[in-house]
């Protein structure tokens, strides 16, 4: 299964939010290699979130390496693989926020970027599936302690 977001997604737990949704739409992804939709619609209580506008964005953007890259050669005197190149997934999150009332929207990103190792698609797929896992799993788990740390700056 390729990457295909299902609207509406179900938001994460945060503090005085109450079932979040997000209704989205496909939009123009900004590159070839990358698929992009815009929150179109907010569910859940989520008081003073706004949808995607032009003026304050809110889109999900997943991006694949534009040139695979494949493991190279092993050293026929030592054995060893003289390195591993490494192919890197982005998803990135925008989000228009308010800096001080009056003023244009500022854009917010989170970023996750997962560096795939050339050729453990294949040898250890069972492992690079978990690291996601755990990844994804302690980000959802921790959606409003990361949340309030970013309000409150507290660890």
């Amino acid at each position: 299964m390729t990457w295909s977001l299902t609207s509406p997604i179900t938001g994460a737990p945060e503090t005085s939010f109450t079932s979040p949704t997000y209704t989205h739409i496909a939009d123009q992804a900004p590159d070839v290699n990358s698929k992009q939709v815009a929150v179109t619609a907010l569910g859940g209580t989520q008081t003073g979130v706004t949808a995607h506008s032009v003026a304050s964005p809110f889109t999900i953007t997943c991006f694949r390496p534009k040139t695979f890259k494949v493991m190279g050669r092993i050293n026929p005197v030592t054995g060893q693989l003289a390195s591993v190149p490494m192919n890197a997934y982005k998803v990135i999150t925008r989000k228009g926020v308010t800096v001080l009332a009056g003023q244009p929207y500022y854009i917010s990103r989170m970023t996750t970027i997962v560096e795939v190792p050339a050729g453990c698609d294949t040898a250890d797929p069972a492992n690079l599936k978990a690291l996601q896992s755990a990844h994804i799993g302690s980000l959802w788990q921790q959606s409003s302690g990361f949340g309030d740390t970013t309000i409150a700056g507290v660890l």
